[in-house]
């Protein structure tokens, strides 16, 4: 039950728009303010961005165009006087402000209650070195690390751990300040970088090519806790999260890797004290079930926004109401409306975010990725495989690409070069490096991508090469009758072959292209041919079959649909 003496809440923003943090946290604070809304409790919102789905009309009871830092947040406080504030919806900028009027005593000297995570649950998930200490209390791996607040120290502690390093900012986002080090003229560079954002840098040793594991897991005030979802990096560790290809759920892990991380989270979020929602990231070695934890981020994140859209839960605006004091088995999921917010989801489909970059429109910027977040956008796609998962988001993201394959042909110099070290278009690299003839475990040497994913992009590889050896398909239009091509069409090899190329992916435009349909008609035309062709031959979505299921699982309709498009 809520705590009754909460009548007006005011909850933080995530501050103005830039690349790497801001609008992706607006789906979390417009969530809150809802679940609040349904409590009938008073919202005041603090948030910059006019642009934002918060900061609509009929959101919040009361909006604030001001920035998200101590000084103005204080002033509205003592204008407001609200009751509670909720510092966990508005990322990084949020949790930072939060601490600092915690800190300096404004919370108290007002009588704001914080809502969700204890303050102090956030400090120790923030300041790295108190993160260490904490998580070793039980007995949970960490990455052998030094907390260092100037360069000195930050060269002792390299040379303590030894080359190569990561660098990483306390109390940032977005991967700010953090890059990898092979020696100390490099360190130097990035360490003075890091500490023009904050006070504090952890040196960590380098786990670079291990792989990249995030688990989403809510718990209430009694201390129940479920795993809502978990998300696996496409790369390997060294590229930040914000710019990978993430899927959900994951699919490398073995029933025992997925069971013991799912386990060490629990543990982790009980010992932290955490209540609401929180994001666990893991390094897990490849060769092995050895594993340290990356982070943990004591409010929702980026990820939260992907989790919740992937599997239906609505990971924030649960995340507002045990803030409130609710236990997860008092609440139901809000989307489904039928089963408890207690109730772990279960996909029975796979999900893809695809990073965007618009790198071309900055002058002078590299367009190598790392652990620091250049992204500036993402697209997410659902579908019954990896494969054609994977071609829609490729297709969704705005840059003129049609999928894996099948793409207008782009250049690059030296492909080992541009596998070893990753660039916006590394995925398109991967294609081009397949159909030049790399094997599977050449690419996986160069970019430790896990083989699993290479497979079924050679899959895709596979399916286009053998759609290309029935070019002279394009030859008989011009003097075979319809009916005499259909008939043609119809043979067991080419239909079944059309058949699996739609379950995978291809849209009708790649199909057209492979089969060089484009060099006797225009490339629209070609690509309702092929669809007139699928329709002809049955090869379509089972429309009756999506019907009765979406009829069965109204809340999954979406889902449904999505996937069979």
């Amino acid at each position: 039950m809520t705590d009754k003496n909460i009548s007006k809440v005011l909850l933080l923003g995530s501050g103005a728009l830039k690349i790497g943090q801001a609008g992706e946290f607006d789906y979390s604070g417009s969530q809150a303010l809802k679940a609040l809304k349904e409590e009938g409790i008073q919202t005041v919102l603090i948030n910059p961005n006019i642009a934002t789905v918060q900061t609509s009309e009929g959101i919040a009871d009361k909006v604030y165009f001001q920035p998200v830092e101590p000084r103005f947040v204080e002033r509205i406080i003592e204008k407001e006087r609200p009751d509670g504030i909720l510092l966990s919806f508005g990322g990084q900028t949020a949790l930072n402000c939060g601490v600092e009027l915690f800190r300096s005593g404004v919370l108290e000297r007002y009588g704001v209650s914080v809502l969700g995570t204890p303050v102090q649950a956030i400090i120790d998930t923030e300041d790295r070195e108190l993160f260490v200490r904490r998580l070793d209390e039980i007995g949970v791996k960490t990455i052998k690390s030094e907390a260092c607040e100037d360069i000195g120290q930050a060269l002792q502690a390299a040379s303590k751990l030894g080359y190569p390093v990561i660098i990483r900012a306390a109390y940032a986002l977005g991967g700010l300040g953090s890059g990898f080090c092979n020696n100390g003229e490099e360190l130097a560079r990035l360490a003075k970088e890091a500490f023009s954002f904050s006070p504090q840098v952890l040196v960590e040793k380098s786990l670079k090519g291990w792989k990249e594991i995030e688990y989403e897991v809510v718990r209430d005030r009694y201390d129940n806790c479920i795993t809502v979802c978990n998300m696996e990096n496409f790369d390997p560790l060294g590229i930040h999260t914000g710019e990978s290809i993430v899927v959900a759920p994951s699919q490398t892990l073995t029933n025992s890797e997925y069971h013991k991380l799912r386990a060490l989270a629990i543990k982790i979020i009980r010992h932290i004290g955490i209540v609401g929602e929180c994001n666990v990231q893991y390094a897990l070695d490849p060769a092995s079930e050895d594993y340290r934890v990356i982070e943990v981020n004591a409010r929702l994140s980026r990820s939260s926004a992907l989790a919740s859209k992937a599997t239906g839960y609505p990971l924030a605006f649960v995340a507002a109401k045990l803030g409130l004091g609710y236990g997860l088995f008092e609440l139901k999921n809000s989307v489904t409306k039928t089963t408890s917010a207690f109730f772990e989801p279960a996909l029975d489909y796979v999900v893809c975010k695809i990073p965007r970059w618009d790198l071309s429109k900055f002058q002078g910027v590299s367009h190598q990725l790392g652990s620091s977040m250049k992204s500036v956008g993402e697209v997410m796609a659902i579908g019954r495989t990896f494969e054609e998962t994977l071609q829609k988001g490729l297709r969704m993201i705005g840059q003129g690409m049609h999928g894996f394959v099948e793409n207008k042909e782009m250049s690059v110099g030296d492909i080992c070069e541009a596998l070893k070290n990753a660039t916006d278009n590394r995925i398109f690299v991967l294609s081009k490096a397949m159909r030049r003839g790399f094997s599977v475990d050449q690419i996986h040497g160069l970019t430790k991508i896990d083989r699993w994913f290479l497979q079924k992009l050679r899959h895709i590889v596979e399916i286009d090469s053998r759609l290309r050896q029935f070019d002279h398909i394009a030859e008989l239009i011009g003097f075979m009758e319809p009916t005499e091509l259909l008939e043609y069409l119809e043979g067991p090899e080419f239909s079944t072959l059309l058949r699996e190329a739609k379950v995978y992916g291809f849209s009708d435009f790649q199909i057209a292209r492979a089969l060089g349909l484009g060099e006797v008609m225009g490339m629209e035309e070609a690509g309702l041919t092929v669809r007139a062709w699928r329709e002809e031959l049955d090869i379509c979505p089972v429309v009756n079959q999506i019907d009765t299921l979406a009829a069965e699982y109204p809340a999954q309709t979406n889902y449904l649909y999505l996937s069979y498009q």
